[in-house]
């Protein structure tokens, strides 16, 4: 499913605004706008559109400006395309990590006058890397546009990477990785998810790396990245906001066009191949309960595959009315929480049922469910009542996602930058809506063959006696 940003749960870190209306039936002349939606008129007529504008500097900087002048703010994102899947065994993290260097200071705005001149200026900002991108942002009060573009052109230009400031900073990210991982017993869970349905392709490691590999950054190794990576032409720059366009334009121009590109290395990643036997895995650790995940190999985003599987991950599991929570929590009282997702990344996707069971209960009856749930999704139609909720839903979350500038940035940025248009965002709608139930069960049947799950559980250790 997109996720403008899923940084802070599938990566790290880390609105459109009007009251939702009932189309008006029988009267296609009426145009209604939901926010960034135009013509609302019926279900079959569900459009977004924004007025874009993109250009591409001599040296290769992307950019994507959208006017939006409802208050006197503006969302200034500068996305950079590298993520862990750039990353090599030794140095895995160093996207993540180099973020967190982002913020220590460059040649002109030092760490100390960065956060300060934030500060003073009622900015907001904040940094997120992904699998597939790392990115920086900042809400600010539109006058003060050009001084955050002259910040971010001195760090995106001239990084100090101070080694004392790495070495603080890597003790930071130790404790991140154990609070997100280490003690988590969901991010064990998904890093082991990772591991065992990604076996070649660089999305088996995770985005905060491991813990060896942290331990192990110097200067060097993250000056290589930077120099490699941090360039105008593998960024993507998105201002959403107050602004005149042709203004903008020239100080983008003026600021950024003095950057010189670099040549980029040739980006080969080793395809995951399609599985073939069923794989499970097994992790006990200190926690009060078993949990579990089902998974599977699913298509990139923006792949036709990618709605239908969007809209039967809703009916598996999304919320306290899908089919696996009404049986497992409701009905069984077995389980504490069940859910379903299919996340989609730039070169693969995985969709995953997870249950949590109550404490003292083994995970078979749970699983004997989630497969029999999974069977139906492949032999039998589903209804049209849940097709149709599950639609809404799905189509009200992205939606909800456009309500702020910052969310249209993230929107526009991610779509750019993945999906290789940020004008995926403006088909969307329409290819959740022309989902049909037997496109559901193609699907299923396509993906969730029992030789294509993996089975990763985490259960108690055995107490000693």
């Amino acid at each position: 499913m997109k996720k403008w940003i899923s940084a802070v749960v599938w990566g790290l870190c880390f609105s459109v605004s009007a009251q939702a209306v009932e189309p008006v039936p029988n009267k296609p002349d009426i145009k209604e706008s939901l926010g960034a939606i135009k013509g609302w008129t019926s279900q079959n007529d569900l459009k977004i559109s924004l007025p874009v504008t993109k250009f591409t500097l001599d040296n290769g900087l992307t950019v994507l400006l959208l006017e939006d002048h409802a208050v006197p703010m503006v969302s200034y994102h500068t996305w950079y395309r590298v993520g862990s899947r750039d990353e090599y065994p030794g140095v895995t993290g160093a996207a993540h990590m180099l973020e967190h260097m982002m913020f220590k200071g460059a040649k002109k705005y030092d760490g100390k006058a960065f956060d300060r001149i934030f500060h003073e200026n009622g900015i907001t900002n904040n940094a997120f890397t992904s699998n597939d991108y790392t990115g920086f942002y900042e809400n600010l009060p539109s006058s003060k546009l050009e001084l955050v573009m002259d910040m971010e052109v001195d760090r995106m230009s001239s990084l100090a990477l101070n080694p004392d400031d790495l070495k603080s900073e890597k003790e930071v990210v130790k404790e991140e990785r154990r609070w997100r991982i280490d003690n988590n017993p969901m991010g064990l869970l998904r890093e082991l998810m990772m591991s065992t349905i990604f076996k070649v392709h660089p999305y088996k490691w995770p985005v905060i790396g491991h813990m060896k590999d942290i331990e192990n950054y110097d200067v060097e190794k993250l000056r290589f990245f930077y120099n490699t990576f941090y360039v105008p032409n593998n960024a993507v720059l998105v201002i959403v906001g107050d602004f005149k366009t042709s203004k903008v334009k020239s100080l983008i121009e003026d600021y950024y066009g003095k950057l010189p590109s670099r040549p980029l290395p040739e980006r080969k990643y080793a395809m995951e191949p399609a599985q073939k036997v069923q794989q499970n895995a097994v992790l006990k650790k200190d926690v009060q309960n078993s949990s579990f995940v089902v998974a599977f190999q699913s298509p990139r985003q923006g792949e036709p595959d990618m709605y239908a599987l969007d809209l039967a991950a809703n009916i598996l599991g999304y919320g306290t009315s899908s089919r696996l929570h009404k049986r497992l929590v409701y009905q069984k009282e077995i389980a504490t929480s069940a859910y379903a997702y299919n996340f989609a990344m730039k070169d693969a996707g995985i969709l995953g049922v997870g249950v949590n069971m109550k404490p003292g209960l083994n995970t078979q009856e749970a699983l004997d469910i989630v497969y029999n749930e999974i069977w139906k999704l492949r032999n039998q139609n589903v209804t049209d009542p849940e097709l149709e909720k599950a639609k809404t839903q799905v189509m009200k979350d992205l939606v909800d996602s456009l309500k702020t500038m910052d969310g249209k940035a993230r929107a526009l940025a991610v779509n750019e930058i993945v999906t290789g248009s940020y004008q995926s965002l403006f088909t969307d709608l329409e290819k959740y809506q022309a989902v049909t139930s037997e496109d559901i069960k193609k699907v299923a049947n396509k993906y969730t063959q029992q030789i294509q799950r993996s089975i990763i559980t985490l259960e108690p250790k055995m107490k000693k006696e």
